[in-house]
């Protein structure tokens, strides 16, 4: 970082943590309640449908970030990434990542 990058960002360095989950409908089937004997009926979902939940947290603020998308990957963190950013376009973002293949640096285009 540059000495004028570092006066232009001097108060507002930010850091947060990032991370996503995956929410959606799966049926179980032996977890539906019949009686002693009965056999079970009801209808069955064979399909996982899902979608992926990204989050930013600012512990020291609070500060969240969420945003859904359809998959896991490079394409939909670096759409994520260019929107929080513009959600905070005068600040320095330090965001601590886990070990994702989707978060690899080689393959990522981050925003300015």
């Amino acid at each position: 970082m540059t000495e004028a990058q570092r006066q232009r960002y001097a108060a507002r360095i930010r850091y947060g943590c990032e991370d996503e989950t995956r929410v959606g409908l799966f049926t179980v089937p032996h977890r539906k309640l019949t009686g002693f004997g009965v056999k079970l009926v009801g209808e069955v979902q064979w399909q996982f449908l899902y979608r992926w939940l990204y989050g930013f947290v600012e512990p020291h603020s609070g500060v969240c970030w969420f945003m859904e998308f359809s998959h896991l990957d490079g394409t939909c963190f670096e759409t994520a990434l260019a929107q929080f950013a513009a959600q905070f376009p005068d600040d320095l973002h330090v965001i601590q990542v886990d070990n994702a293949g989707a978060h690899q640096a080689n393959a990522l285009t981050l925003p300015a």
